[in-house]
């Protein structure tokens, strides 16, 4: 019985020694896990912030008319390259040609025009030249008849009619001065060029130039078209999207990152992205822009209403803007609206979490419509010179002798 009781007991230690040695096999490996897990997490892991939330976005510049107009040509399609000033949209110039000729002629007209005041000022400052002269004569005529009146050599019907003329003479007098004047008072301080009526006239010349060259709609940046809604022979109004230009050389991600995520995260910390399109083939660098400034919830069209009814908490995300490498971006492109995976490198602290200084230039800027304005001038200026050739000399005489 006893030998029986030591084999028994012999078979059940030796039959738990494996089982011994494995539990202790998957302790250590247990074990070992926790502590490289603590280990990738203190040097490595609470560095770094990643999301997989993060989309590309860009500047989506909408093409609108800013006049009324009928589409008689496009000039580009969904997916094309445009430039910078390239022609996109052309309306019928009919209408827009008639008047800017109307305001042209106007301009012209209203020039000669004042040139004509400027020569009746003359005209009256002579008149009333003519008038003095007509009254001294006839001051010295009633004078002499008085004088004869006293010692009888003249009737005083004589001295009578003497009399009436010298009334009458200073009568045009003060009427020649008031018509001087009048005149003068449209003219006073003032050129051709700097006349009211003539600036109006140029106001109505360059709104009808600037019309004229806005039914031609012309691309404000350079990049892609999208979204092309235009057709030929459409009435358009002012602010009816015709189509859009993308300018995907400068796109960005916007990562949306939980709230929690955000407690180290700083401007400048460099981002190591991957993009669906591409896969891990193609990583991509940037740098973090800038931090949102609110919650995606916050800024939506129904904002969260917490304080009534029944609350539920939800972690919240904030936009973090992402810069990319401009040469990853011109070798491997992107498109707005596709997919990004974002690591964010939390190592260096120095940056500030919010923006400390204004901009100091434009964000954007295009310079395709500063030529229009110029233009316009010089066309005034044209006008100008073409129908004010011979009034110099006579204004300058003008305000010599005023």
């Amino acid at each position: 019985m006893s030998n029986n009781a030591s084999n028994e007991a012999a078979t059940e230690t030796g039959g738990n020694t494996p089982r011994r040695r494995m539990l202790l096999i998957l302790l250590l490996v247990v074990l070992v896990a926790l502590a490289s897990a603590t280990t990738w997490y203190l040097l490595y892991g609470r560095w770094y912030e990643g999301t997989d939330d993060a989309y590309v976005d860009g500047n989506i510049v909408q093409i609108t008319p800013q006049t009324t107009g009928t589409v008689v040509s496009i000039g580009a399609d969904d997916g094309d390259l445009v430039h910078a000033g390239q022609v996109l949209v052309k309306f019928d110039p009919s209408d827009a040609d008639i008047t800017l000729q109307q305001a042209e002629a106007r301009l012209a007209h209203t020039v000669r025009k004042v040139r004509g005041l400027f020569a009746t000022v003359d005209s009256y400052r002579a008149e009333v030249s003519a008038r003095q002269v007509a009254l001294q004569r006839t001051q010295s005529d009633f004078n002499r008849r008085r004088d004869l009146a006293q010692s009888g050599a003249i009737s005083s019907e004589e001295l009578a009619h003497a009399r009436d003329a010298l009334a009458a003479a200073r009568s045009a007098l003060a009427r020649a001065r008031q018509q001087l004047n009048s005149s003068k008072a449209l003219i006073d301080d003032t050129t051709v060029a700097s006349n009211p009526e003539v600036k109006d006239a140029e106001a109505q010349l360059r709104q009808a130039y600037l019309n004229d060259v806005r039914s031609t709609i012309v691309a404000p940046v350079t990049g892609y078209i999208a979204k092309r809604t235009v057709q030929v022979g459409q009435r358009v109004q002012p602010g009816t999207p015709l189509m859009a230009v993308v300018p995907l050389q400068q796109v960005w991600v916007d990562a949306n990152f939980k709230e929690t995520q955000l407690k180290e995260m700083r401007l400048g910390q460099p981002v190591t992205l991957e993009s669906d399109l591409y896969g891990s083939d193609v990583p991509y660098h940037g740098t973090v822009e800038s931090l949102g400034v609110g919650t995606g919830s916050a800024f939506s069209l129904l904002p969260a209403q917490n304080a009534t009814g029944n609350w539920i908490k939800i972690v919240q995300r904030v936009p973090v803007r992402i810069k990319l490498d401009p040469e990853q971006l011109q070798k491997h492109p992107l498109r707005v609206g596709l997919s990004m995976t974002v690591s964010v490198n939390l190592h260096d602290q120095k940056g500030p979490m919010l923006a400390q200084t204004a901009p100091t230039r434009p964000v954007l800027e295009t310079a395709v419509y500063q030529r229009q304005m110029a233009d316009a001038q010089a066309l005034i200026d044209r006008v100008l010179q073409a129908n004010n050739t011979t009034a110099v000399a006579r204004i300058t005489h003008a305000q010599a002798t005023r």
